[in-house]
C-alpha cells in the first residue's frame, strides 16, 4: 500500500514541477506550488504512518500551515502585479525590478 501513496506523491510532484516549468501565469505558477506542497504532505503521511508514528501527520500540519502563508503573500503579490501590468503574466514582474 505503500507504494502506491509514493506513486501518487511522486506523480502530483511531477505534475507540479510541469505546470511550475510551463507557466507564464501567475496563478498557475502558484497553484503548481501548491500541488508539489500537497505532493510533500502525502510522503510525510505516508511515511509516518509506515513507520507508526504520527511525526509525519504533524510535519505535514505544520508544512501545511507554510504553504497557507506562502499563498496568503503569493496572492497578494499576484494582485500588486495585476494593478500594475493589468495582467498576471509573470514576465511584467521582471520590469518591475526597477
Amino acid at each position: 500500500m505503500m507504494q502506491a501513496w509514493l506513486i501518487l506523491a511522486a506523480a502530483l510532484f511531477s505534475l507540479g514541477l510541469f505546470g511550475l516549468l510551463t507557466r507564464r501565469n501567475a496563478v498557475g505558477i502558484l497553484l503548481s506550488v501548491e500541488l508539489m506542497a500537497n505532493a510533500v504532505n502525502i510522503v510525510l503521511v505516508a511515511f509516518g504512518r509506515w513507520h507508526g508514528v504520527a511525526d509525519g501527520q504533524v510535519f505535514a500540519l505544520f508544512t501545511t500551515a507554510i504553504t497557507v502563508a506562502e499563498a496568503a503573500i503569493g496572492l497578494a503579490l499576484v494582485i500588486l502585479l495585476y494593478r500594475q501590468h493589468q495582467g498576471v503574466l509573470v514576465d511584467a514582474a521582471t520590469e518591475m525590478r526597477g
